[in-house]
């Protein structure tokens, strides 16, 4: 039976719109060139006028967004390069690496794990949209609310557990249990030596900077109002901490001042992240 395609969450959509807004709205050098997620969502006329979509308002989380999947980016072609093979994405949501960087994706065997409904919308826009669905990009469909297993599902799909990967993870932690997190730790971490794993991960609201805080707060609201609520924030400390109990060699965190530094330095027009977010990255 085939499934039936159902349009990605307002949130997966919005993070791809402010991927094209970075393009559309700030100045260059542009953090990440991206406006395949705006062709598939294919907004209505004057999305640009909605309020999620201020410029300025949306500003610091505009740039945490594009700084995370630069980041991401440049983590994969990183250990490419060292002759890692395998790329899996949990929640992949509307992530455009395969079809941003052909000339690195088709080196790899890329992995998108999801739900059911929005992953079978995604595979029809793509096909619509004239990219294909080339063979080293594996579907994974998941329908983790009957309890199915996306380790049991990825090794059906050609995932090599002898070979090391790059598993990633970005914006799905704070809707997770801590107990769901932590076991997501322990099965990454238990992936073949030389394996890397980043997730974002929500610093709780007083970490946040006064200038954030209003949007930050909001963004939570939205969230709980919606019926996805977030439930998880962790710490730099706390995260690392459970990355090494879980069973990870090394555990370290990337935080907005090192985005900031890294990507943001040069620029005159002082778009920057905000710091309610930042990255855990572990090896096994």
């Amino acid at each position: 039976m085939e499934t039936e395609a159902i349009a990605p969450d307002s949130t997966a959509a919005r993070v791809a719109l402010w991927r094209a807004l970075h393009i559309l709205a700030d100045p260059p050098p542009h953090i990440i060139t991206d406006e395949i997620g705006l062709k598939l969502v294919e907004p209505e006329e004057g999305w640009r006028s909605r309020p999620d979509m201020h410029p300025e308002f949306t500003k610091l989380f505009r740039a945490a967004i594009v700084a995370r999947a630069r980041f991401m980016d440049d983590l994969i072609t990183e250990q490419a390069s060292r002759g890692v093979r395998q790329y899996v994405i949990l929640g992949a949501g509307l992530d455009t690496f395969a079809q941003r960087r052909p000339e690195i994706a088709f080196s790899l065997r890329i992995f998108e794990i999801d739900r059911p409904g929005p992953q079978a919308w995604k595979r029809q826009r793509l096909i619509e949209l004239g990219f294909g669905i080339p063979e080293w990009l594996h579907f994974v469909p998941v329908d983790f609310e009957a309890g199915a297993s996306w380790w049991n599902l990825l090794a059906r799909e050609g995932f090599d557990v002898s070979q090391p990967a790059v598993v990633v993870s970005t914006g799905v932690s704070m809707y997770l249990s801590r107990e769901a997190t932590a076991a997501t730790l322990r099965q990454v971490a238990a992936l073949a030596p030389g394996s890397t794993f980043a997730m974002t991960y929500l610093l709780p609201l007083d970490f946040a900077d006064p200038e954030e805080r209003i949007g930050y707060q909001a963004a939570i609201k939205g969230a709980q109002s919606s019926g996805t609520p977030f439930i998880s924030f962790f710490t730099s400390a706390e995260i690392i901490e459970l990355a090494l109990n879980c069973g990870f060699k090394t555990a370290h965190h990337v935080s907005a001042a090192d985005h900031t530094q890294r990507y943001f330095s040069n620029r005159t027009d002082g778009l920057h992240p905000g710091k309610s977010e930042e990255i855990l990255v572990a090896t096994t």
